[in-house]
C-alpha cells in the first residue's frame, strides 16, 4: 500500500481528498493540518480509527516536523492543499497568505527535495509533488476565451498573487533541481464540507435564516463551478498518470453569474425548507458594495486532462448543487460547530 502526505487534508478540498482517496483503497494517508480558521477536525470525524488515516496537528513550514514525517513514513507523493484560500481575507490581511502560500510551500518544497534526493533511483523515479493550485492565478477574462495551461499569470488579489508565487516555485524547483512536480489548477469547487464564508455555503446558511442575501455589485461575475468530489477524482487522475512538470487545468464545464447560482440555491430551499411566512428566498437578495478588484469572470480550458489523462466531471452544475444544498441541510450539526468559532458570517475584505 502507497503512502501519501497530503497537507492542509482538514480543509474543504483536502479534506474531501482525503475521504476519496482511502473510499477508493490502495493508499494510506498521512494528513498534516496546521487547524487554522478553515481547517476543522470535524471534517475527519468518521476517519476515527481508520488504520489508513495518521492525522498529525502540524504547519507546513516547520521544516522539523515535515522531515520527520518523511523520514518514519516514507510516502510515494505529497500532495499539498495547505493554502489560506479567502480572497476577502487576503484583502483585510495579506501576510497571513505570503507566509503560509509562499513561505510555508518554500519549506516543504525544501524538505521535499532533500527526502528525494535520499531515495534509491527506483523510487525517485515513482515520487510525485503535487501542488493544487486554482484559476486565479490567471487573473480575470472577458466576456470571452477561457484559461489553458499556457495563460500568462495575472494575479489580482493578494490571495492569487500568493497563490502564483508558490506555482513558479514548484515549477522553479522542477527544472531546477529536478523533483518530480505536477500542478493542477482548478475551478471554484463547491460541495461538502466547505467553510461558510464562501460563496454556496454562506447563501445556505444565510437564506436557511431567513437573513438578507449580500450579493456583489451586480452579481453578474461569472464562474466556472466544479463539484469537489469531480476535482478530487482530477488530482487521483493527475497524481497516477500525469507527466511530471506538466500542468493541469481542471474544470467543471458549468459558468455560471453569481446571481444565478444564488437564486438557484434559493429555489432548491424554497422547495425542500420554505420560511415560515412562505416569502420565495429571492426576496432576500440584497446588492452590495463590490469587493475591491473583483475579478469579473473566471472560465476553465480542461481539455488537455479530458484528452490526455481521460478525465471529465460526472456531476453537471444541476446535479452537484442539489448534492451540496442537501449535504447542508442533513449536516447543520457540523456547520453549527464551524460557527463555534471566530467567524460569523460577516462580511470581510473591505479593505481598499
Amino acid at each position: 500500500m502507497k503512502t501519501l502526505l497530503v497537507t492542509g487534508g482538514a480543509g474543504f478540498i483536502g479534506g474531501n481528498f482525503v475521504h476519496d482517496v482511502l473510499a477508493a483503497g490502495g493508499y494510506r494517508i498521512v494528513n498534516l493540518d496546521a487547524l487554522t480558521y478553515a481547517g476543522n477536525p470535524d471534517t475527519l470525524a468518521a476517519l476515527a480509527g481508520h488504520p489508513g488515516h495518521h492525522f498529525v496537528h502540524g504547519d507546513i513550514g516547520d521544516r522539523a516536523c515535515v522531515s520527520a514525517l518523511l523520514a518514519e513514513h516514507r510516502p510515494t507523493a505529497i500532495v499539498n492543499f495547505a493554502a489560506e484560500s479567502h480572497v476577502d481575507r487576503s484583502i483585510d490581511g495579506p501576510a497571513a497568505f505570503v507566509q503560509t502560500n509562499v513561505v510555508g510551500t518554500l519549506a516543504l518544497l525544501e524538505c521535499a527535495l532533500a527526502y528525494w534526493r535520499e531515495l534509491p533511483i527506483d523510487r525517485q523515479d515513482a515520487f510525485r509533488f503535487l501542488q493544487v493550485s486554482t484559476d486565479e492565478v490567471y487573473g480575470s477574462l472577458g466576456p470571452v476565451g477561457r484559461f489553458s495551461e499556457t495563460s500568462p499569470y495575472q494575479p489580482n488579489s493578494p490571495y492569487s498573487a500568493s497563490k502564483a508565487a508558490s506555482d513558479h516555485l514548484v515549477r522553479a524547483f522542477h527544472h531546477t533541481y529536478g523533483l518530480p512536480t505536477l500542478t493542477t489548477n482548478c475551478s471554484n469547487n463547491y460541495g461538502p464540507f466547505q467553510f461558510p464564508e464562501k460563496l454556496i455555503p454562506l447563501m445556505i446558511q444565510k437564506a436557511l435564516a431567513g437573513e438578507a442575501l449580500p450579493v456583489y455589485g451586480d452579481g453578474r461575475n461569472v464562474r466556472d463551478w466544479l463539484y469537489v468530489l469531480d476535482h478530487c477524482r482530477a488530482i487521483r487522475r493527475v497524481l497516477e498518470i500525469g507527466r511530471t512538470g506538466e500542468v493541469y487545468n481542471v474544470g467543471g464545464d458549468a459558468e455560471r453569474e453569481n446571481l444565478h447560482v444564488v437564486r438557484t440555491v434559493c429555489a432548491l430551499l424554497d422547495a425542500r425548507r420554505p420560511l415560515p411566512d412562505g416569502r420565495p428566498r429571492e426576496s432576500l437578495i440584497r446588492y452590495v458594495a463590490d469587493r475591491p478588484g473583483h475579478d469579473r469572470r473566471y472560465a476553465i480550458d480542461a481539455s488537455k486532462i479530458r484528452r490526455d489523462l481521460d478525465w471529465r466531471p460526472l456531476e453537471s452544475f444541476e446535479s452537484g448543487i442539489e448534492r451540496t444544498v442537501d449535504w447542508y441541510l442533513t449536516h447543520q450539526d457540523w456547520v453549527g460547530r464551524v460557527l463555534d468559532g471566530s467567524y460569523r458570517m460577516e462580511r470581510l475584505g473591505g479593505a481598499a
